[in-house]
């Protein structure tokens, strides 16, 4: 199974794919300091998931609060695991925390 979650390595990067996406774009910000780090792997799980099952119609980005700076200032970013979802470029939904699959699907219907 392909992965189909994009992780830019810098905010140019996020914001190509960003302006690429003909879909809804799923962004879910990641940190790597210690106590981030095991919430944002399980995150990772459920977003891989996640967006095999909602593909064609969402675009899923992971991005690093440290290496798109830039990207974590735009979406509103505070904390990590978070997650955003665009709609044509502009936020329309914001979650903060793990989630479990359940959760992202309510959160992902409830706004798509």
């Amino acid at each position: 199974m392909a992965k189909r979650v994009h992780r830019p390595r810098e905010d140019a990067e996020f914001n190509f794919i960003l302006g690429m996406s003909e879909v809804p774009v799923l962004a879910y910000f990641i940190g790597t300091w210690p106590k981030a780090m095991e919430p944002c792997r399980v995150m990772d799980l459920v977003v891989d998931g996640i967006a095999d099952d909602y593909a064609g119609r969402l675009t899923a980005v992971r991005a690093d609060i440290t290496r798109c700076p830039a990207a974590t200032e735009r979406c509103g970013i505070t904390g990590a695991p978070s997650y955003v979802l665009l709609k044509e470029g502009e936020a329309v939904a914001h979650g903060t925390g793990p989630m479990t699959t359940a959760e992202v699907r309510k959160f992902l219907d409830s706004h798509l």
